[in-house]
């Protein structure tokens, strides 16, 4: 372990208890805080979201410093929160639940010591193709060559259960590429790939741009004949999700597809009072979070206490039932 992680969690573990008392008031000045949020890639939401909460904690919460940071997105964001890497991250609910129950891309490291901080927004899966590939439907990527998400991304995991959903073999029917958003829309403008699978929120950055610039003409493919199915084998974490014909430029018509919340998680070891100022810092300043991304304007104290599969940290749901809104 590096000297550097030790001073972090040491710095974590003393200034973590003093930090409901800085809230409060002015009685400790000389202990600070850093935390980083894990966030994703720069083309997707997580990023933006997680750089707009960083800098509203850090102006907002009297003696703490938080930095976004850049990461492969839901999966190294768990497992950097297990190895106490970071202590707030992004992460779509199914990785999540993947990674407290150890599988998936968690099966080699095992099961991630996570828990959730707060529901966020639901996120499409947006499954893209260029219009004159002749792609109408998931079950036409047969024998094409395919992004499904950079490599053990909660992209790909998605992608693989909604391919084996449509009667395709993931592995042996599509010529795989793992790209993050912002290189699979590169990679289907250079006509290196005829179509790309991308769980984000609406709109994603990369996805507007491609959509706005028509070039190439793209088209968005329904994923809702698969959805029963993966919702069979999956249950509680997956939901229809339309897409609005106005949510990207091109679109003529709405897009019946698949839908998965996203959430703030953080280590199930995280001390009690970091995750207090934490949810404090966030709803205590509510209107500037709404701010920082049109997704972000779906977050309430309500939707933030939503059950889901997996646990929230013993003080997340503490601060939810103080608040009335999670019995």
């Amino acid at each position: 372990m590096s000297a550097m992680l030790l001073n972090r969690r040491g710095l974590l573990s003393a200034g973590a208890g003093l930090a409901l008392t800085t809230l409060a008031g002015p009685a400790i000045a000389q202990k600070r805080i850093r935390m980083v949020i894990a966030t994703g890639g720069t083309g997707g939401v997580f990023y933006p979201y997680g750089g707009g909460l960083a800098k509203i904690l850090s102006e907002k919460v009297p003696n703490l410093q938080a930095t976004a940071q850049v990461t492969g997105g839901s999966v190294d964001n768990a497992k950097l929160l297990h190895a106490g890497e970071a202590e707030l991250g992004f992460s779509t609910l199914d990785s999540t639940y993947d990674a407290v129950e150890g599988l998936g891309a968690y099966e080699q490291d095992g099961k991630q010591d996570i828990r959730v901080l707060a529901v966020l927004y639901d996120s499409f899966l947006h499954v893209v193709a260029g219009k004159d590939t002749g792609i109408a439907r998931i079950a036409d990527l047969k024998g094409k060559r395919v992004s499904i998400g950079s490599a053990g991304s909660s992209t790909e995991s998605i992608a693989d259960r909604v391919l084996l959903a449509a009667g395709l073999d993931p592995k042996t029917d599509v010529t795989r590429d793992n790209l993050g958003v912002a290189e699979s829309v590169g990679a289907l403008k250079d006509g290196k790939v005829s179509a790309f699978f991308w769980i984000g929120g609406v709109p994603t950055s990369a996805v507007r741009d491609l959509a706005t610039t028509g070039q190439p003409p793209i088209t968005f493919l329904p994923a809702d004949a698969e959805l029963a199915a993966v919702e069979k084998k999956y249950p509680g974490l997956y939901r229809p999700f339309l897409l609005k014909k106005d949510a990207y430029a091109g679109l003529s018509s709405d897009v019946a597809g698949l839908g998965i919340a996203n959430v703030l998680i953080v280590s199930a070891k995280a001390e009690d009072s970091l995750v207090t100022t934490m949810l404090d810092g966030i709803f205590n300043n509510l209107d500037d979070v709404h701010k920082v991304h049109p997704e972000a304007r779906k977050l309430s104290l309500a939707t933030a206490a939503t059950k889901t599969a997996v646990p929230f940290h013993p003080a997340a749901e503490a601060y939810y039932k103080a608040k009335g809104v999670l019995k």
